[in-house]
């Protein structure tokens, strides 16, 4: 009953006008859809979101042009090692909003369009529902905590006691030496048992390490790569 879902809209393999525009048309629109699903919830540069919005179309007519001439897809595999290796490396989710672009214009490519627009649709959706629902988000925020301290005391333990007051967890990540070996810079992952009691905590803190620089801030994004 629903074999025309995956029927293609080119007729035994061969590429005509009228299948191209039907898949040109389809590539450019569920390539917009994705590209506004993934940087409506998110943070995306322009540059990434016009990459993406394209793309389906790009590998639509590289995929058309193919049409099982080896020759062609192996100057094409070539093609596309140079670019990935020119590229710099993207989040998690970046990537995989990569993989369901490539995956439509594949689809459209190959003249299935409405295998495609079940993919975008599917892919959107749940896209949205994960992001409402914080899907794989820790219930509490990983801060990142920098303390200076003299090089005169010992970092191992010193701030144990307001970390066990303060925090569910504390977590140190570096140390580094600052100001020419004077200084100490410790660098933690913190998660506050209340967010309300940071500046008590900081006070502390600064107490301690003499009134050194302390600073608490948000785990950084470029840090979720694959």
């Amino acid at each position: 009953m629903l074999d025309f879902l995956v029927q293609s809209v080119m007729t035994d393999g061969v590429v005509t006008f009228q299948s191209f525009v039907i898949s040109s048309v389809t590539a450019i629109i569920l390539g917009i859809i994705v590209a506004l699903t993934f940087t409506v919830r998110g943070k995306a540069t322009s540059s990434f979101t016009f990459a993406l919005a394209l793309m389906p179309l790009a590998v639509q007519v590289v995929i058309m042009i193919v049409n099982n001439n080896i020759g062609t897809g192996i100057a094409v595999a070539g093609a596309f090692n140079l670019v990935r290796f020119r590229s710099a490396p993207g989040s998690a989710k970046e990537i995989a909003a990569i993989f369901i672009a490539m995956g439509i214009g594949l689809a459209c490519g190959a003249g299935f369009v409405w295998v495609a627009a079940m993919l975008c649709v599917i892919a959107c959706l749940l896209t949205l529902l994960y992001s409402v629902l914080r899907f794989g988000e820790p219930r509490k925020a990983v801060r990142v905590l920098k303390i200076f301290i003299p090089e005169s005391l010992d970092y191992t333990d010193i701030f144990a006691d307001i970390f066990g007051e303060y925090t569910q967890s504390a977590e140190m990540v570096q140390v580094r030496t600052a100001n020419m070996g004077s200084l100490y810079k410790l660098s933690y992952h913190i998660v506050m048992k209340d967010s309300r009691k940071e500046k008590e905590m900081l006070d502390k803190i600064r107490c301690r390490n003499g009134n050194l620089d302390v600073s608490l801030g948000r785990v950084e994004d470029t840090q979720e790569v694959l």
